[in-house]
């Protein structure tokens, strides 16, 4: 006969997240979030108007031409600066720099995303981007540190790769301040749920003595 077996205790269920508990948005190995891509409405406005202003009236002069008028001033002036001046010359050279300049700074605006108020959060599913307003995410850092014990004041900027905190504390030895203060937005960031958590840059001082 064989020895009876005894089950294995089964193990009681643990305490739960309490009612105050802040949900974190957990890593998971998803698709990467990238920046959000702007419109660019102003720049893209701008370019279509003048394309479309030039094209219209070099269109209208043809025309005025063809139907045996004489050419506008303008356009006799141009083919004659750009048939008499040499390559070389001072005016043309600033003229081709301008160009140039305006032609980098379109391809600029094509190739990066802009947009740069808005920070991407973690993909949680594949079809769904979130994004964070820096200013959003700047005052609930401020909130977060404001509750630490001697701050009087605080001034958040929120960038893409750091966020720089000044605090000014009234009472309590500033390293103390500090060390609280770091926890205290180590755990504000990691609750953001960035997808490329910002390093803090802190600065602890004490409020200007009044005269």
């Amino acid at each position: 006969m064989s020895a009876p077996t005894e089950a294995a205790p089964t193990p009681e269920p643990g305490p739960g997240p309490g009612p105050d508990a802040v949900p974190v948005l957990a890593d998971t190995a998803g698709r990467p979030a990238g920046r959000f891509w702007s419109v660019r409405r102003i720049p893209a406005a701008l370019v279509a108007a003048l394309v479309t202003g030039g094209a219209g009236l070099l269109l209208y002069d043809v025309a005025a031409v063809r139907a045996e008028r004489s050419a506008m001033q303008w356009r006799r002036t141009l083919a004659e600066e750009f048939a008499t001046r040499r390559l070389d010359d001072v005016w043309m050279l600033l003229g081709a720099s301008l160009a140039v300049l305006l032609g980098l700074w379109l391809l600029l605006l094509a190739v990066t995303p802009g947009l740069r108020a808005v920070l991407p959060m973690r993909r949680e599913h594949a079809d769904v981007r979130a994004g964070l307003d820096r200013d959003a995410a700047a005052l609930a850092l401020r909130d977060r540190a404001m509750e630490v014990s001697g701050v009087q004041s605080v001034r958040v900027r929120v960038g893409r790769r750091k966020v720089r905190v000044r605090a000014q504390s009234h009472f309590r030895e500033l390293d103390e301040v500090r060390t609280d203060l770091g926890t205290v937005l180590g755990t504000g960031i990691g609750e953001l749920g960035l997808a490329k958590p910002p390093t803090v840059r802190l600065t602890v001082r004490r409020p200007p003595k009044k005269r």
